[in-house]
C-alpha cells in the first residue's frame, strides 16, 4: 500500500521555482507539492497558523526542500525555528536545495541539524536527474519519521 508523500517547497524565485516543479512532475507526480515563497510564510504553514490552519488542505510535510537566501527570514532561519519546536514538528526531513556551494553555508546547514545540502545544477536536465534521486531516497525509500504534534 502507498501513502502519498508531502513536500514542501520553500522558493522565492519563481523561475527557479517552476523548473523545480517541472523536474520533479518528469519523475513521476506520486505526491503532493505545495510551495512557499519566504521564510516567514514556511514558519506560518509550519506552524498551522491562519491561512495555513487546516491540516486537510496544508499537511505537514513529509520532506521539506529549502532554500537559503529567501526574503523575510532566511533559510537558515526556517531551519533553526523548525529544529527548536517539539518533537514531532522538529523530526520534518529538510534538505537545502540552494545555489550556494560555499563551504561556510554547507557547514551551517548541518550545525542547524539539515538532512541534506543540495546545490542546484546548472542544468534542467542535471536538476531533473538530481530530483529523482531524491524522490527516490527521501519520497520513496526513507522511512519517515513520526511528526504527529500529539503528545510522543
Amino acid at each position: 500500500m502507498s501513502t502519498q508523500r508531502n513536500l514542501l517547497l520553500v522558493e522565492d524565485e519563481g523561475s527557479d521555482a517552476l523548473l523545480i516543479k517541472r523536474a520533479l512532475e518528469k519523475t513521476g507526480a506520486d505526491f503532493n507539492l505545495s510551495r512557499l515563497k519566504h521564510g516567514e510564510e514556511a514558519i506560518d504553514y509550519l506552524s498551522g497558523v491562519a491561512p495555513f490552519d487546516d491540516r486537510e488542505t496544508h499537511p505537514l510535510p513529509d520532506v521539506i526542500l529549502l532554500d537559503i537566501k529567501l526574503p523575510r527570514r532566511t533559510g537558515f532561519e526556517v531551519l533553526e525555528w523548525l529544529r527548536s519546536q517539539p518533537a514531532g514538528l522538529s523530526r520534518i526531513p529538510v534538505v537545502m536545495l540552494t545555489s550556494s556551494g560555499q563551504a561556510v553555508d554547507v557547514n551551517r546547514a548541518y550545525d542547524l541539524h539539515a538532512n541534506g545540502y543540495l546545490t542546484k545544477p546548472d542544468t534542467a536536465h542535471a536538476l531533473q536527474e538530481m530530483l529523482l534521486d531524491f524522490k527516490k531516497y527521501w519520497l520513496q525509500w526513507n522511512e519517515q519519521p513520526e511528526t504527529r504534534l500529539e503528545a510522543d
